[in-house]
């Protein structure tokens, strides 16, 4: 089984709009509601990919109820840290090409919650084939919160799928135990290292013998339609995708990390790993809900993905 963790989930809202006014009304007639927070949608899309899938983190009030019964509605196992606070809305404004976010903050967490939470987590892990921790930390909790539960996963032998950024990212690199996967994009590369990173493979190649990733066994670095650069050991790859009709990208990134979760649970090749979670990346731009896939076109875009090895 593989353990989704969001540790800020939220009730994602889409509101498709053709063109948005500012400072004016805007109406819509299709609104897209979705048990959201990065981890959430990794745990849908795990589910679709027919691989048993529980998810985690910490959840309260009427938005953390509505975030359990939509998961239980999908048949997404589920066993989160309640408290009493309320957990958040996140708005998604899709218009004119463009996605303009409103996220909102959400709880704040004591030291208390922090070290509940990590109590359930290592009750959790048992009988967990691979864990993957994603998005951000809730207010409260120290920027290293991550790194006690890559450490956990590691002392059992279970590998951690890490997507996050920012100061989270940093802590979970600066220590020994690293996680087995990260999926940082150009942006949150740049971020981490202090440079500006160029999308070029002999820039990103360069950029990835850094000491930040050494230890960790696959460093995915996601292009966006372009694919991805990939190390992997002291191997590079270059990933192409096709071109495709984009419906809506959110959760895109989430669902390349459930690509990636499945397919190394499965124990498939290096190249059959990057072409899964390619994949269900690009499957997923291709619906109007968040995190979700159409299985029937798995195989069809699987094929044209292509995954060349970096001399």
């Amino acid at each position: 089984m593989i353990l989704t963790v969001t540790m800020n989930p939220s009730v994602d809202i889409s509101y498709p709009i053709q063109e948005f006014k500012l400072d004016d009304v805007n109406r819509v007639d299709h609104v897209y509601k979705t048990a959201g927070g990065k981890g959430l949608n990794v745990a849908r899309v795990v589910k679709q990919m027919g691989e048993d899938v529980l998810a985690t983190g910490v959840l309260g009030g009427t938005i953390g109820d509505y975030i359990v019964q939509e998961l239980t509605k999908n048949d997404v196992e589920n066993n989160f840290l309640t408290i009493n606070q309320e957990s958040r809305n996140c708005i998604a404004i899709l218009h004119d090409g463009k996605q303009t976010e409103i996220l909102e903050s959400g709880p704040t967490l004591s030291a208390d919650d922090g070290a509940a939470f990590l109590e359930k987590y290592r009750e959790l892990l048992t009988g967990i084939s691979l864990v993957t921790i994603s998005g951000s930390l809730p207010k409260g909790l120290e920027p290293g919160f991550y790194r006690g539960m890559v450490e956990m996963g590691r002392e059992m032998g279970i590998p951690v799928i890490v997507d996050t950024s920012g100061e989270s990212l940093r802590q979970v690199l600066l220590q020994k135990v690293k996680p087995f996967v990260i999926k940082p994009n150009i942006t949150e590369l740049s971020q981490l290292l202090g440079v500006e990173v160029e999308q070029s493979i002999s820039s990103l190649k360069q950029v990835l013998t850094n000491e930040w990733f050494h230890g960790i066994e696959w460093v995915v670095v996601s292009l966006g339609g372009d694919g991805a650069f990939v190390k992997h050991g002291t191997d590079y790859y270059r990933v192409t995708i096709p071109s495709i009709d984009v419906v809506n990208p959110v959760g895109s990134g989430d669902a390349t990390v459930a690509g990636l979760a499945v397919a190394l649970k499965r124990k498939q090749s290096v190249p059959d790993v990057l072409k899964t979670a390619m994949t269900t990346g690009m499957l997923n731009t291709m619906e109007a809900g968040t995190g979700y896939i159409d299985r029937a076109k798995f195989s069809q875009f699987f094929e044209l993905v292509e995954v060349t090895k970096i001399d």
